[in-house]
């Protein structure tokens, strides 16, 4: 006698489940992989301007300036040739008090974490749930913006972060105005007055369509 066909059973909590995890997309949507391409890019090429250490720390190269004026001359040229070495002293000084302050590195770390989570490239077709309420793109902006204000300026981080920025500030303008910049050559395509991360521009560029698109 003929064995009867089996006929296939579909399993619906299975399907749910796969259902579920198709439709809730990771973290690496477009956008995000092409912002950490776009910062990848453009921090290699900032690091590929950078200009020789020894240029820098050249002592016979160093004199007291005679006025203001000349000061201000020269930290205006040194900021335009030697920005990616400034760039680097200020991120090791901000670094250094960073890490010499766990927590505070800490809270940066999850604020940080906050933003690229829950606003930046979160699918705009997900919205936010805690505890059972759905936030809307500009609840959950104006709560981030919140909570940033209050991390920045009413605990230790943003005093933390002020401080570390003027001592690296101060260490930029000291040498700046002290380094005789007349044996530096700018590139005719930098010309004096561009910006200080102007290196840093692409990356901000590919996260703009990403933001402006939840505004």
């Amino acid at each position: 006698m003929a064995t009867p066909a089996t006929l296939p059973i579909a399993n619906p909590q299975t399907n749910n489940t796969t259902t579920t995890t198709q439709s809730q997309a990771p973290i690496a949507t477009p956008a995000f992989r092409a912002f950490l391409s776009r910062l990848s890019s453009s921090i290699r090429y900032g690091f590929s301007q950078r200009r020789p250490w020894s240029e820098l720390v050249d002592r016979t190269a160093m004199s007291r300036p005679d006025s203001l004026a000349e000061a201000y001359s020269r930290i205006r040229k040194n900021l335009s040739y030697f920005k990616v070495n400034y760039v680097t002293l200020l991120g090791l000084v901000l670094a250094f008090s960073l890490l010499s302050h766990p927590f505070s590195l800490l809270v940066l770390l999850c604020l940080l974490g906050a933003w690229i989570f829950l606003y930046l490239f979160r699918p705009s077709d997900q919205p936010v749930v805690l505890f059972g309420r759905t936030f809307s793109d500009r609840e959950t902006l104006g709560a981030l913006v919140v909570l940033t204000i209050v991390v920045v300026f009413l605990t230790s981080v943003g005093s933390l972060l002020i401080s570390a920025s003027m001592v690296g500030a101060a260490i930029v303008c000291a040498h700046g105005a002290f380094r005789v910049p007349e044996d530096l050559f700018l590139d005719e395509q930098e010309p004096i007055n561009s910006g200080f991360l102007s290196f840093l521009g692409g990356a901000a560029s590919a996260a703009a369509p990403s933001v402006a698109a939840r505004v």
